[in-house]
């Protein structure tokens, strides 16, 4: 019977999409105004570190894909240059953080849609679920499709924003607040009102908003000319840092003084309240709703994929490698499915605590993820020193920089320990590690047994 292999249907447009799409949701439209309380404008500094840090990172994975057409993701490169427990833990462990996302999404959506209709919270999580993975059965081509759509929502809705700001801040509109102006970022207790500590406690949310950078390096399996559209990508993640992100903060700080902004709530829905728009609220109720679908839209395929690719490596389950005639892991959609439905079940359980845990643990996962690949990275160099020089996408400023960034994450992670929002999440994750070298050392007991009876 012939390898069954993945389709590379996606197409140059939906990589720059799906790059963009990635890594703008919950952690943006929501999740910065929790950022903003804690840190003041000078939050715009914290997405600006930790989106040149994902840069780097990202260019490390271009290099490391491109360097050798086998690899379908970084579980792959783990595997070859740190060993085949690195493979294994950095695959369960990247499936596991995106199902703590998606987890996370998937309640988001039960509680947006009550906006409009009085109806049970697990029902629109179910059935946007179940849509999602429908969709996902037939094509890879319905995934690109859908993340194209679900990120030019996203994007003319913060270019709306970026716009009218401009607009507001050329004629010194005046809202029931403030005047609209560059001296709201600093007029209400300067750059830093809860001064360092403010700032490095913010960090944890900004990681989180950058979860998905990576889907790049995951999509690589399924694009049609990777050497040419995977660089591209990754070479407009600085531009769309600073606009889509320090661009959209600069202006929601110049309408709206920081200290107007609710911690709970959408700061962007704030913001077209105060310009006036009568129907804001509804309108942003519909774009994060959109955001929460697109964040598990990515879930689904991206965990999909990683057990799909850690079956082929014989490192899950035998029938997760099976596809189906549209070439898409059926068996291995259905599970992840099927997990994501426990969200539903988290909500009703710890409605309160749910989402801040998950995502907590997700951004420390991704953390662990970033890191294994600046580990790989520098492995790489040293170990295929003919590879690197035949690159023709070598990651700038190595090996420094790969030491920089692995300091700033580890940096992060102890910061993590001083706030109780963080701590709790913080200290349970070794659990998941725990787990998963004791799954391994059984996996690699088991594989020693069959290889010394045949």
């Amino acid at each position: 019977m012939a390898q069954q292999e993945l389709k590379r249907d996606l197409k140059n447009r939906h990589v720059q999409l799906i790059a963009i799409g990635g890594t703008i949701g919950t952690g943006l439209f929501l999740g910065s105004g929790r950022a903003i309380q804690l840190a003041g404008p000078s939050i715009m500094f914290a997405y600006v570190i930790v989106g040149i840090a994902c840069f780097f990172v990202m260019r490390a994975l271009g290099e490391l894909l491109l360097s050798k057409s086998g690899y379908t993701s970084f579980t792959d490169i783990a595997e070859d240059y740190i060993g085949p427990w690195a493979g294994f833990v950095t695959g369960w462990t990247y499936w596991f953080c995106w199902i703590m996302t998606a987890m996370a999404d998937i309640i988001a959506v039960g509680v947006y849609v009550q906006y409009w209709f009085d109806i049970p919270q697990w029902v629109p999580a179910i059935v946007c679920l179940v849509l999602l993975l429908g969709l996902n059965l037939l094509t890879v081509k319905l995934f690109g499709e859908l993340e194209f759509w679900f990120a030019l929502i996203k994007v003319i809705t913060i270019l709306a924003l970026i716009g009218i700001g401009v607009i507001l801040l050329v004629i010194g509109f005046k809202t029931d607040v403030a005047t609209v102006s560059v001296k709201n970022i600093w007029e209400y207790g300067g750059l830093f009102p809860h001064g360092v500590s403010g700032f490095l406690l913010s960090f944890q949310m900004v990681v989180f908003a950058y979860v998905g950078v990576e889907l790049v390096g995951v999509s690589a399996a399924e694009t049609a000319n990777p050497q040419k559209n995977i660089p591209s990508a990754i070479n407009k993640i600085p531009l769309r840092i600073l606009f889509f992100y320090v661009g959209a903060l600069f202006i929601l700080l110049c309408i709206n003084p920081w200290t107007q902004l609710n911690a709970d709530n959408s700061p962007f829905v704030k913001t077209f309240s105060l310009v006036g728009i009568p129907i804001a609220a509804g309108i942003i109720n519909f774009v994060v709703l959109t955001s929460a679908a697109s964040a598990c839209n990515s879930g689904l395929f991206s965990t999909s994929r990683i057990l799909y690719n850690l079956s082929s490596k014989a490192q899950g389950p035998a029938p997760f490698s099976k596809l189906n005639k549209n070439h898409v892991p059926s068996n291995a959609l259905l599970v992840s499915a099927l997990v994501l439905s426990v969200g539903a079940l988290l909500s009703k359980l710890i409605p309160e605590q749910a989402f801040g845990i998950v995502t907590t643990i997700s951004a420390i996962c991704f953390i662990w993820v970033w890191g294994i690949i600046l580990v790989c990275h520098l492995r790489y160099r040293k170990l295929r020193p003919d590879l690197r020089k035949k690159s023709t996408f070598k990651a700038p400023f190595t090996p420094f920089i790969n030491y920089a960034v692995l300091a700033l994450f580890v940096f992060i992670l102890i910061v993590m320990l001083f706030a109780e929002s963080t701590r709790t999440a913080l200290l349970l994750t070794p659990i998941w590690f725990i787990l998963l070298f004791i799954l391994y050392s059984f996996k690699r007991n088991k594989d020693k047994n069959i290889r010394i009876s045949a």
